[in-house]
């Protein structure tokens, strides 16, 4: 019996557990959150609906009881506050970081074997922090920020193809931020024709423009930060580990030496199996590309050093 545990019962954490439940991702998916009766009225919701979309899967809601989160095989994190207009997902790591160190020593104690998918923001250091923190093997800690930047790039190039989006490849590597982010123009494609050949350079540097500002976007335009893809690309995550789909995804890592960095978790395409991270892909940079994934490290550990800055680490 697989058992998925999402942390955080807000928009995001609440939608990744729908597409979970309504793709049958696991048999059971418990949704835990801090507030009294949020995450069990969501989930009594959720489960009203599966007679009416024909899904399978229990959907449970707790309120802090961890206990009942025991032997997840993975378990997604989303607590912390969302970003507001004109914030950084950076300016968020003072609280958030202490809700995650919280909200991981809790599951850790009932799931000591689980898989770790890091949605709050800053994600990167989200993610950096809870391997430090763990000490747990890097394979079974992943921050889901490429995944969903990927699927607004893809998102953004087929609108600018008139194209279908499923039939469009794109792939996003670097930090989590708007100015972190790298979207591989090179590798992207259009049922196998690169872009390159189909937009002309104003058009795909457009793309590439709204793809990286793209949570930023809907900041302003929802007043809060966005959910629908957030959600859906952490389940997409979780769906590849738990039916060990060995789907490429980028995903933020631990870096040992691969893409020429050390001690540091950034997105970069993986593997992703019943083990996590099953292996790092290397897309063999050009040196225009390698000079912006250095620049993009760099601005993450900025961020990262934070975290010794507020004795979290």
């Amino acid at each position: 019996m697989s058992k998925v545990t999402v942390v955080g019962a807000g928009n995001v954490g609440a939608t990744c557990a729908n597409v979970l439940a309504f793709n049958e991702v696991a048999d059971q998916v418990v949704m835990l959150d801090v507030k009294e009766g949020v995450s069990e009225g969501k989930a009594l919701d959720m489960m009203q609906t599966a007679q009416l979309l024909g899904f399978d899967s229990n959907i449970v809601g707790c309120t802090s009881d961890y206990a009942q989160t025991a032997d997840s095989d993975v378990v997604v994190i989303t607590s912390g506050i969302p970003r507001k207009p004109g914030m950084t997902r950076e300016e968020l790591i003072g609280v958030n970081a202490g809700i995650v160190k919280s909200v991981v020593d809790n599951i850790l104690k009932f799931s000591p074997n689980a898989i770790l998918v890091i949605v709050s923001n800053p994600m990167d250091t989200m993610t950096y922090l809870t391997l430090k923190a763990t000490g747990l093997p890097k394979n079974r800690i992943i921050g889901m920020g490429g995944a969903l930047d990927s699927s607004r790039f893809k998102c953004y190039l087929s609108k600018a193809l008139n194209a279908n989006a499923n039939e469009v490849d794109g792939i996003v590597i670097g930090g989590h931020g708007d100015t972190t982010m790298i979207p591989l123009t090179r590798f992207a494609n259009y049922k196998g024709r690169p872009v390159a050949d189909l937009l002309d350079k104003d058009a795909l540097a457009k793309v590439v423009a709204d793809t990286m500002v793209g949570g930023a976007t809907l900041t302003a335009l929802l007043g809060t930060s966005a959910w629908y893809a957030p959600g859906a690309a952490a389940a997409y995550v979780v769906e590849s580990i738990v039916h060990d789909q060995k789907k490429i995804v980028p995903c933020c890592v631990s870096l040992e030496g691969e893409y020429e960095q050390n001690d540091i978790c950034i997105g970069v395409p993986v593997v992703l199996g019943k083990n996590g991270v099953e292996e790092i892909i290397d897309y063999k940079l050009n040196d225009e590309e390698k000079a912006l994934f250095a620049k993009s490290a760099d601005a993450v550990r900025k961020t990262n050093d934070v975290l010794k800055e507020l004795n979290v680490l």
